[in-house]
Parts: C-alpha cells; sequence; structure tokens
C-alpha cells in the first residue's frame, strides 16, 4: 500500500510540475463547461421545448411501430 502512495505522490508532482499535465486540466474544465450547457438546455427536467420535441418524437416513433407491427 505504501508503494502505491508513494507512486501516487511522485505521479502528482510531475502533473505539477510538468507542461502536459495541463492538458488533462483543460480537458475537466471543457467537459464541466459541456455539461453545464447541455444541463442549461434541458433545464431541470423533461419539462422544456427539447424535452417535449423529444417526447413527441418518441410517441410519433412508438405508435408508427406499433401500427406496423399491428399489419
Amino acid at each position: 500500500m505504501l508503494t502505491y502512495y508513494i507512486e501516487a505522490r511522485e505521479a502528482l508532482k510531475r502533473l505539477r510540475t510538468d507542461q502536459d499535465g495541463v492538458v488533462s486540466f483543460e480537458y475537466i474544465i471543457v467537459a464541466v463547461c459541456i455539461v453545464g450547457a447541455v444541463g442549461a438546455v434541458f433545464g431541470g427536467g423533461a419539462g422544456g421545448q427539447i424535452g417535449a420535441a423529444l417526447t413527441t418524437g418518441i410517441t410519433a416513433i412508438t405508435t408508427a411501430f406499433a401500427t406496423a407491427i399491428a399489419g
């Protein structure tokens, strides 16, 4: 267990001083921004316009599928 701790500590030291490590943090920041944008678009649930459009589309697909099966 001590070996893993030492390896993790050394990796974090290299990440802190290495310029390549900055890129991974930038990806994390971009991912958080994307998640925030998607959350803002969909709102707190499926009550927004996009949610209504998805519900309408899924209902239409389900109806068409049921009609095709009923033949």
